[in-house]
């Protein structure tokens, strides 16, 4: 199945100032990430972003903040978002079917909302290299149990041309210029 910007949303998880330090490539998470946000903006895909307990673990990293609307986050406790009071309604508003997830930790929050997600029967897309963990270990072991659950695993690119579908499109050079 094709991902559709007019079916999907993209899920930030966590991408926070005092976990991105232990996470492992994060300069390269937060670099895929911000591309993709820039690409929902410029194809109207809605974007939802989360915060675990940013009391302790700090609001979403400075690079990424600028690109967000404060309205887009939700505060929560939960590993998984969709446990979070309030967030599973706030996905079923968006009146998208699939979900694009990136964010930290691969194996905890990432993975523990994308079988919420599934189980909730939205079509799930991991973004393999916009996900992280602290060790390769727990990202690869994340990323092949979302896989068996049933999410699929793809690349902010394929996301991208995804979402665009064509290239006579206006939104074509500059999205495709985001990721050379």
């Amino acid at each position: 199945m094709l991902l559709q910007a007019d079916q999907s949303s993209l899920l930030v998880v966590d991408i926070q100032e005092r976990l991105a330090p232990a996470i492992a490539d994060r300069e390269v998470l937060i670099a895929r990430t911000a591309t993709l946000i820039e690409g929902a903006g410029q194809l109207g895909v809605p974007i939802l972003v989360s915060e675990q307990y940013p009391k302790g673990l700090g609001h979403t990293v400075a690079a990424l903040a600028p690109l967000l609307e404060t309205e887009q986050t939700i505060t929560k406790t939960h590993f998984s978002c969709m446990r979070e009071p309030g967030f599973a309604d706030r996905m079923r508003q968006t009146g998208r079917k699939q979900t694009v997830v990136v964010g930290m930790e691969a194996h905890v929050c990432v993975l523990q909302t994308v079988l919420d997600l599934l189980a909730q029967r939205f079509d799930v897309f991991v973004v393999a290299d916009a996900i992280g963990a602290r060790t390769a270990e727990s990202k690869s072991l994340a990323i092949e149990r979302m896989r068996t659950a049933g999410a699929s695993v793809v690349t902010v690119e394929m996301v991208l041309f995804e979402w665009l579908e064509r290239a006579d499109r206006p939104e074509f050079r500059p999205l495709s210029s985001l990721i050379r």
